[in-house]
C-alpha cells in the first residue's frame, strides 16, 4: 500500500460536526437542494466516511467524505454532501470516486448481475463566482450506452439571514462569515462598518436562542452551532484580529460555557423527572424489570449528553488557556485529570 493522505480542512471539520453533532440540521438543507418534503421527523443512518481509494499507480489513498448518509422516510434514499470553500476543477473526480464507492458499498449481485445504486449528490459551496454553475454532471459512457446525473449546487453565500432562519437552513449559520469575507479589511480600519457586521451576529445570536426559549432546537445544538460560527470566523478571519475578536465576543467565550451548564443541569433535571415517571409507570404497566431496563436505558442517554458537553468545556478551557497543566483544567472544569488527559489526546493537543 502506498502513502495514504487524509483530505481535511477546518471547514471540512465543521461541516462534519455538525451534521453527526445536530443530525437534525441537515435535513433542511435536503429539502433545499432536492425539492423534498421530509418532515424533520425521519431517521438518518450515516454511512462509513472513509474509503480507500485504488490510483492509477497501483496505490491507495485514504479519503474523507463529507459525507453520506441514508434517510428511512416514506421511501429510502442515500445522499452524499460535500463542502468546498472555492471552486475546484477537482471536484467531478473526487465525486465520482466517492460515489462510485458508496455505490459499491451496498451494490448486490443476483446471479451474474451486479447492482449498484448511486446517491443523490450534492455540494455546498462556501465561495462562488458568477461563473459558478448551479449543478454539475457526470456522465458515465459504456458499451451499451451511456448515462448521466446531476449533483447539485448550493452557494452559502447566497442566502440571507431572513431566509436562513425562515427555511430553516441553520446549518448554513457557521458559515454565514464568507459573506463578509472581502471587507475584512475594511473592517479592520473601520469601526463603524465593523459594527454593521457585528449586529447582524447579535441579530443571529438573539434568534437562535429565541428558537431554544421556544424549543424549536436544543441547547446542544444551540451550543454547536455558535461554537462553529466562531471556529470558521477565527480560521477564516485569521489575518484580522478586530474581525475575529467581534464575532468571538458574541457566539463564544463565557456565554458557551454558561450554557453548557445550562445543558448539562437541563439534561440532569430531566433525566430525574423523566425517570421518576415513566419508572413508575413502566413499573405499574411491566413490572420492576422493565423499569430498570428503562431506567438504565435513560442512565446511558444522559451520561452521552453529559460526555459530549465535557468534551465541549475541556476543549474551550485548553484553547482559552493554553499554558494550564491537565490538573488546572480538571480543576477549572470539574473533571479529573485522566478525562483531561484522554479528550485533549483524542484532538491530538
Amino acid at each position: 500500500m502506498g502513502e495514504i493522505t487524509i483530505v481535511s480542512t477546518p471547514y471540512d471539520d465543521v461541516f462534519r460536526t455538525l451534521l453527526n453533532d445536530c443530525r437534525e440540521l441537515v435535513i433542511p438543507v435536503i429539502n433545499e437542494l432536492f425539492w423534498t418534503k421530509y418532515s424533520g421527523n425521519e431517521k438518518i443512518v450515516f454511512s462509513q466516511d472513509v474509503h480507500f481509494l485504488n490510483r492509477q499507480d497501483g496505490n491507495e489513498d485514504k479519503e474523507i467524505t463529507d459525507t453520506s448518509f441514508t434517510i428511512l422516510g416514506d421511501e429510502t434514499k442515500k445522499y452524499h454532501l460535500e463542502c468546498q470553500s472555492s471552486t475546484d476543477s477537482s471536484m467531478l473526480v473526487r465525486f465520482f470516486e466517492y460515489d462510485t464507492q458508496i455505490a459499491l458499498d451496498t451494490g448486490e449481485i443476483d446471479g451474474d448481475v451486479l447492482t449498484v445504486t448511486f446517491p443523490h449528490s450534492a455540494l455546498l459551496y462556501l465561495r462562488h463566482t458568477s461563473a459558478t454553475s448551479d449543478k454539475l454532471k457526470i456522465r458515465m459512457v459504456a458499451p451499451g450506452g451511456s448515462v448521466e446525473y446531476d449533483i447539485l449546487v448550493m452557494k452559502s453565500q447566497e442566502y440571507t439571514i431572513d431566509e436562513i432562519f425562515e427555511k430553516k437552513l441553520l446549518f448554513l449559520i457557521p458559515f454565514y462569515i464568507f459573506v463578509h469575507e472581502k471587507y475584512f479589511q475594511e473592517y479592520e480600519n473601520d469601526a463603524a462598518k465593523l459594527s454593521t457586521m457585528l449586529a447582524e451576529y447579535e441579530e443571529i445570536k438573539n434568534r437562535l436562542e429565541a428558537m431554544a426559549n421556544r424549543e424549536e432546537i436544543c441547547e446542544y445544538t444551540k451550543c454547536t452551532i455558535n461554537d462553529m460560527t466562531n471556529k470558521t470566523a477565527w480560521h477564516l478571519a485569521k489575518n484580522y484580529e478586530t474581525v475575529r475578536k467581534g464575532v468571538k465576543d458574541i457566539m463564544g467565550g463565557k456565554v458557551l460555557e454558561y450554557e453548557a451548564k445550562t445543558i448539562l443541569n437541563r439534561g440532569r433535571e430531566e433525566g430525574r423527572l423523566a425517570g421518576r415517571a415513566e419508572g413508575r409507570e413502566e413499573g405499574r404497566l411491566a413490572g420492576r424489570a422493565e423499569g430498570r431496563e428503562e431506567g438504565r436505558l435513560e442512565g446511558k442517554e444522559v451520561g452521552r449528553l453529559e460526555g459530549k458537553i465535557l468534551t465541549v468545556r475541556i476543549f474551550q478551557a485548553a484553547n482559552k488557556n493554553p499554558e494550564f497543566t491537565c490538573n488546572q483544567i480538571a480543576e477549572e472544569v470539574g473533571c479529573s485529570a485522566q478525562e483531561v488527559d484522554d479528550t485533549l489526546k483524542m484532538f491530538g493537543l
